[in-house]
């Protein structure tokens, strides 16, 4: 009787702006969206709505603990096991995961991306490809000013005051040091054909080998 073979998982980590989203949509474009299950951490912001408004402000969003990385485990697991799973939809205006959500169906490849999947162990045990995204902090800041103004209702004032606050210290204090895990770093994330060309030709490579 034929058996599946296990899904390839991969993780793409980069501080914020750096390209890690680029990187990974041409991993998609190149190995083929119906080849891939993508999961951003994004997606898995904890749910504010039991705080008061001025409460969900305050909470560090750059923090490990703002993100529910456990129910991104057990997704990753579910996928890995050939279950489909619901991947949550978050507002980013409230702090709020709302009500709808996109399910996820298994691919041969996971495709894992966020800013700080590989600070934690739980995460990074799971990954068979750890990609860290590495680009200057001045570009990074500038990509997510316009990011946070343009998607999700920020004011230039607030995302400046957030990056100086919180942003950059919990970059420096989890999003860099994380980098030491890495197989792969990518200079200049999606910019850098090079690496990119190298990394989807290692990865259809290794799901060559898993398809023997």
């Amino acid at each position: 009787m034929h058996t599946r073979k296990t899904p390839l998982v991969i993780g793409i980590a980069g501080g914020s702006g750096s390209g890690k989203t680029t990187v990974a949509n041409a991993i998609l474009k190149s190995v083929g969206k119906h080849r891939i299950a993508y999961l951003p951490h994004d997606a898995y912001y904890r749910d504010l709505r039991a705080l008061p408004e001025n409460q969900r402000k305050a909470i560090n969003f750059d923090h490990p603990n703002s993100l529910e990385s456990e129910l991104l485990c057990d997704h990753i697991k579910e996928l890995r096991n050939w279950q489909s799973v619901n991947l949550p939809i978050y507002d980013f205006t409230t702090h709020t995961r709302t009500e709808k959500f996109i399910t996820v169906q298994p691919h041969p490849v996971i495709v894992v991306e966020g800013i700080l999947i590989f600070a934690e162990p739980a995460l990074r045990e799971l990954f068979n490809v750890k990609i860290f995204v590495d680009t200057d902090d001045d570009i990074r800041f500038i990509r997510r000013l316009q990011r946070d103004i343009a998607e999700r209702g920020r004011v230039m004032e607030n995302v400046i005051t957030q990056y100086l606050s919180t942003v950059r210290p919990m970059h420096m204090d989890f999003v860099e040091p994380s980098k030491r895990y890495a197989d792969v770093i990518i200079p200049e994330g999606g910019m850098n054909q090079v690496a990119l060309d190298m990394v989807i030709a290692r990865i259809e490579s290794l799901l060559s080998i898993e398809n023997r």
